[in-house]
């Protein structure tokens, strides 16, 4: 597993759970991360190992790509030694525009595993010859190769929207640690008892919290809103001062994001995503192991994949006023959730999948 650090996020507790799967059904593992960040506690048995890039020439960026390409070769060929890796997966699009320009990596072997929209995340906000070069640039990295999307939303995005190619593709859903999810959602929430909606995410622009305080703010609950999440002080400031001025200061809480967020989830009345696109949607699937109704814009990506079914009914329009309604509607008549369905997300299921790319014939 390869990737540019493990940061509080969806793709990086990704990779970690499933390096925990595969080490538990008996395989070796090592986690290449690119950057020394690490948010969550790396599963026993796995081999992780930091590739620091520590050039600091005026330069550096003009042959960042190639340079930190050679560091991760000379890891790759060390931990080798003692035999190759059946699969290399590389984890997100800064980490595969690495690994493109790796050179001891066997094509063969190698999968790209997209968590993401890249039309939305790269090109939405890019006009004229910027979002042609972007284009071609990840054209360049993904044409003719291996790609694990982690929904139908995000393959379909990567080939029609790219025009790329894949030499082999597979839609793999990301999995789940369902029992341990449940044993820690067990762990004390100071909230524990009361009536509160949550959202958690990172303080991004695309989770839109704005559109989520506006759309609390029509709903009449009076049951608080809880934010969890790490972001910028500017980017907080902006929310409290948002929250105040919707009148709804008082019932809006902002709080740091925590290594186990799951009895947050678990005691929550309901958990909101109010987000402009989504690869997949993990809180999503959390929410359901947790028994928690959850509730989603209908935007481009994953949550339409995980809320199908009764669950349909938490997806919403992508205006505030749409996405209270459907708030106000999951509030009052929350949908029964089905644990079989959950079972397909379980890290035994998901990792078999993976398995199997080393063994399906080309």
């Amino acid at each position: 597993m390869i990737i540019d650090g493990l940061p509080g996020g969806g793709a990086e507790k990704t990779v970690l759970t499933l390096s925990k799967g595969l080490v538990g059904m008996g395989h070796q593992v090592s986690v290449f991360s690119l950057r020394r960040v690490c948010d969550y506690e790396i599963p026993e048995g796995v081999d992780y190992q930091v590739i620091l890039d520590t050039c600091k020439k005026p330069w550096r960026k003009l042959t960042e790509l190639s340079r930190r390409a050679a560091l991760l070769d000379s890891a790759i060929e060390q931990a080798q030694i003692k035999g190759s890796f059946d699969l290399i997966f590389s984890h997100l699009h800064k980490t595969d525009r690495i690994v493109a320009h790796t050179k001891s990596i066997p094509r063969e072997k190698l999968w790209y595993c997209v968590h993401g929209m890249f039309s939305f995340s790269y090109l939405q906000h890019r006009r004229g010859f910027s979002r042609w070069l972007k284009r071609k640039k990840i054209q360049n990295v993904y044409q003719k190769s291996n790609v694990v999307a982690v929904s139908k939303a995000v393959l379909q995005d990567i080939t029609q929207g790219f025009d790329i190619t894949l030499s082999r593709s597979a839609v793999i859903h990301n999995p789940f640690d369902i029992d341990g999810i449940h044993l820690r959602a067990k762990e004390r929430c100071e909230m524990a008892g009361q009536d509160y909606l949550i959202h958690v995410g990172r303080y991004h622009e695309h989770k839109r919290h704005d559109r989520l305080i506006s759309a609390y703010a029509m709903s009449g609950i009076q049951a608080p809103l809880v934010l969890m999440g790490n972001g910028s002080d500017e980017r907080i400031a902006e929310l409290k001062a948002q929250a105040s001025a919707e009148g709804v200061t008082d019932r809006v809480i902002l709080k740091s994001f925590v290594p186990n967020p799951y009895p947050w989830i678990s005691n929550a009345r309901m958990l909101i995503l109010s987000s402009d696109c989504e690869g997949f949607g993990n809180v999503l699937v959390e929410a359901l192991i947790c028994q928690t109704p959850a509730v989603s814009t209908h935007c481009p990506g994953g949550p339409a994949e995980i809320l199908t079914g009764e669950l349909a009914r938490g997806l919403s329009g992508m205006s505030a006023q749409e996405l209270a309604n459907t708030m106000l509607d999951i509030y009052n008549n929350p949908p029964v959730i089905d644990t079989t369905t959950i079972e397909s997300y379980s890290i035994g299921a998901i990792c078999q999948q993976y398995l199997s790319l080393a063994t399906e014939e080309r």
